[in-house]
């Protein structure tokens, strides 16, 4: 015999929102929406699926496990459900709008993956933005300020940014001659900060002093913005790219410090979450009370290769949800403050129940054979009438 329980229950991971919550996201998503395009950020909606060749592209190519995968019945081709729409936007900017000039796009939709990340989600309500064809500073403090912008106007408190640069290991392991299985192998002790492993390989990799030293230190450099001046000095001798990136990160800090000068800044020279892609600053952003980052973004130059044009490119992404956890709707509409109409055909009637919504009243029109009345149905006031007039008043 079949358990009706699996008519009804939800894949692990697969959330949906019902009429309190739904109404909750639909109104952050749209003030979220003016927000962006008070900065000049033009919404795009891409689709769900897309040819695996356009998903598994530049960003996308550390996602291809994350992809849930079908053949299409018409082409044979196998297509892919977006794990993240980054990629897609990175296609849209390449292929479709094909501006010399820089281009801002944002964006908001579901995506789904197959494996569940800290939250234990599948299937964010994924938001971000992307700024394209300017591969300066400036772009880069934009992105950001409008990330900590949107964290802000959530009412996220405590907010703390850990930013980090992959070109400075990235540099390190060039001039080390690294290999590509050693500078995996490195990179796996980096991330974990394991520093008795770090150090052990480095006394017997045979390094040239002034690069094992600056490999050595790299992990133990975490910490406030003075870190960087730290860095500078420990790594005078290092390639000219380390310095650069030292020096943008710290021009960077300055400059998003004086537009916030509330949120905390930690510099982690071993930050190298997506190291795969990314060609510049990373960062996630974290408050208190949860173990995990609540958006992240960084530079990603050329993902626009693979489509046509190689588009330097910066952004940032966070989840719906997780902002609706810390934001209160500026409107609220509680079931108390709906208003009850009698089904009654008359014209007058009709008129102020059009009036009513085009007031953004939510008006609750009663059914013929209906046995509830307005307060079981949660309205604080009902549409009666009175002396031939239709009037709205208080159960």
């Amino acid at each position: 015999m079949l358990n009706t329980h699996q008519y009804w229950a939800l894949p692990d991971g697969i959330s949906e929102a019902l009429p309190d919550e739904a109404e909750a996201l639909e109104q952050l998503r749209r003030r979220l929406l003016d927000l962006y395009a008070t900065w000049g950020y033009r919404l795009v909606m891409p689709p769900l699926v897309e040819f695996m060749e356009s998903l598994r592209t530049g960003h996308g190519t550390h996602l291809d496990v994350q992809t849930f995968k079908l053949t299409d019945q018409l082409s044979g081709r196998m297509m892919g459900v977006r794990a993240d729409m980054t990629p897609q936007i990175a296609r849209i900017d390449a292929h479709k709008l094909q501006t010399e000039q820089p281009n801002r796009l944002c964006y908001m939709g579901t995506v789904l993956r197959t494996r569940s990340f800290h939250d234990g989600s599948r299937s964010p309500l994924q938001v971000g933005a992307e700024l394209f064809g300017h591969a300066g500073l400036d772009s880069d403090v934009e992105v950001m300020a409008l990330l900590l912008e949107t964290l802000t106007h959530c009412q996220i408190p405590d907010l703390l940014l850990d930013i980090g640069h992959v070109g400075i290991f990235r540099t390190l392991a060039r001039e080390a001659g690294f290999t590509a299985q050693q500078e995996s192998h490195f990179y796996d002790m980096l991330v974990r900060k394991s520093l008795p492993e770090i150090d052990a390989w480095l006394a017997t990799a045979h390094l040239p002093a002034d690069i094992s030293m600056c490999l050595q230190q790299l992990p133990r450099l975490n910490g406030g913005v003075d870190v960087l001046d730290q860095a500078a000095s420990l790594f005078t001798n290092a390639h000219p790219d380390v310095q650069n990136a030292l020096t943008y990160l710290r021009t960077l800090t300055a400059r998003i410090t004086a537009h916030f000068p509330a949120c905390k800044i930690h510099v982690d020279l071993a930050e190298l979450s997506g190291y795969d892609y990314h060609t510049g600053i990373v960062y996630g952003v974290y408050t208190s009370g949860i173990g995990r980052e609540v958006a992240r973004g960084g530079r990603y130059d050329g993902i626009g290769e693979a489509f046509g044009r190689t588009r330097p490119a910066t952004g940032f992404s966070t989840d719906l949800r997780t902002l609706a956890t810390f934001a209160l709707p500026q409107k609220q509409r509680a079931s108390n403050a709906s208003i009850f109409a009698p089904a009654v055909q008359d014209a007058a009637l009709e008129q102020l129940i059009r009036t009513l919504r085009n007031q953004q009243q939510r008006v609750i029109r009663a059914l013929n054979g209906q046995t509830h009345d307005a307060a079981a149905l949660g309205c604080s006031q009902h549409i009666i009438q009175q002396d031939g007039h239709w009037n709205v008043v208080a159960v």
